[in-house]
């Protein structure tokens, strides 16, 4: 039972990452459509910039600690069996993260070279 729960735990806190993710692109959205705008609200730009960062680095410091369990599990457990699914599966995990956080960097960069104009 103890196992559901931490499996639970985990795929909850998935849960709100993703969530976290929807947050911060709509903070990034937030920030390009104000931008579009004839005259921007600057204190709104830099609430809404701040709140994108602000994500961002939640999503990240989220994803980093998920990895880390992932490992950390992955490598802990005692062999029963072939492992290439469950390497695979981690692999894979990795690279959309990877690719995730590629695309909130190229996000925030186009955030900041539209906050500097």
């Amino acid at each position: 039972m103890a196992t559901y729960s931490v499996a639970n735990e985990r795929l909850r806190v998935l849960e709100e990452l993703e969530r976290e993710i929807g947050a911060s692109l709509q903070s990034a959205g937030n920030v390009i459509l104000e931008l579009s705008k004839e005259k921007p609200n600057e204190r709104l730009l830099e609430r809404q910039a701040a709140q994108f960062s602000a994500s961002v680095q939640k999503v990240e410091s989220e994803l980093s600690g998920q990895i880390r369990y992932l490992t950390q599990v992955a490598t802990g457990q005692p062999h029963e069996g072939s492992s290439y699914s469950a390497r695979k599966g981690c692999q894979m995990a990795l690279n959309r993260v990877d690719y995730a956080r590629a695309k909130l960097g190229e996000l925030a960069r186009t955030c900041e070279h539209m906050l500097e104009q």
